[in-house]
């Protein structure tokens, strides 16, 4: 495929948030539904608590979104027998959408998804060259990569990652570096998901199996062809393994191939490009736009 300019100001990158559950109307948490532009969810929960005069470990939220975008998420203030007054919580880095209460606090991982709508300009390919990409997307799927963002700038957390390694340092959220532990374990992933489309592509997997190790503690339950391809590929990562392992992660399995739901695609103006898709939970859209352009940003090599 072609080429075309990513990211080229926030309102081309815009995400919401899909939860599975409706607020229960009652509890200690007050539920927030926020809309964000151009600022991270840890800058808006740390806000959020300074706001309500809270401790930052008292907010929660489902996932961590794109800063250079348009967001929606929520967050989740723990204010047990405590009515807030939320004009307390106005601030010009974000808006509030909704309000609730809830029984439970937000933690990572408990939303189902997220909604994307995402503009292209500059596209630099034709409207049959699409439809054939957007066909085989349909049929196979694309790649279930972790995304540059999770490596940080210039891959900056596995560089971390490897220093806290060599340390013995890398202990997971508890010590401070949850960050650099779920940066290598992802890593590790992608060189086996990498090995295993130059092996056998995705159509089938390796006798059925279409899922790849997130390295951790305990016996992998992946067949033995697949396993001897995990081990052979991570023979040179073992002390990274090792340092997985004895931060207390557990191993688990996660989907080679990724499905976009609902993907549509519209050319709103010329060499302008709208594709609009749900991933799941844990899924990054770039993974699939790699797979429809060669992406440019503004003054920047291709990714």
């Amino acid at each position: 495929m072609g080429p075309a300019l990513f990211r080229s100001c926030p309102e081309d990158f815009q995400v919401d948030e899909i939860i599975d559950f409706q607020p229960s109307g009652d509890g200690e948490h007050l539920l927030l539904h926020i809309r964000k532009r151009d600022q991270n969810s840890q800058w808006v929960a740390g806000l959020l608590a300074e706001l309500a005069g809270i401790k930052r470990n008292d907010i929660g939220f489902c996932g961590l979104k794109d800063r250079f975008a348009v967001t929606t998420q929520w967050y989740s203030l723990h204010l047990p027998g405590q009515d807030l007054d939320i004009a307390q919580l106005k601030h010009g880095d974000f808006d509030i959408l909704e309000v609730a209460r809830h029984h439970r606090k937000l933690r990572r991982g408990m939303h189902q998804g997220n909604r994307f709508s995402i503009l292209l300009r500059d596209v630099g390919f034709s409207q049959q060259a699409l439809d054939q990409r957007l066909h085989a997307i349909d049929q196979l799927g694309v790649p279930n990569y972790f995304a540059e963002q999770r490596f940080g700038h210039d891959g900056n957390n596995l560089r971390e990652a490897q220093s806290l390694i060599d340390r013995d340092q890398l202990k997971g959220n508890r010590r401070g570096t949850g960050l650099y532990l779920s940066a290598a374990r992802s890593w590790l992933f992608n060189l086996v998901l990498q090995r295993r489309i130059e092996i056998n592509g995705l159509a089938e997997g390796i006798d059925g199996d279409q899922s790849a190790a997130l390295w951790g503690r305990g016996r992998s339950n992946a067949n033995r062809q697949v396993a001897e391809i995990e081990s052979e590929v991570l023979a040179e990562w073992q002390s990274w393994c090792y340092a997985l392992e004895h931060a207390g992660l557990k191993q688990e399995r996660r989907d080679l191939i990724l499905r976009p739901q609902n993907l549509t695609a519209e050319w709103p103006a010329e060499q302008q490009l709208r594709l609009q898709f749900s991933l799941d939970a844990g899924c990054y859209a770039t993974a699939l736009l790699r797979e429809i352009a060669q992406l440019f940003r503004p003054q920047h090599r291709p990714l």
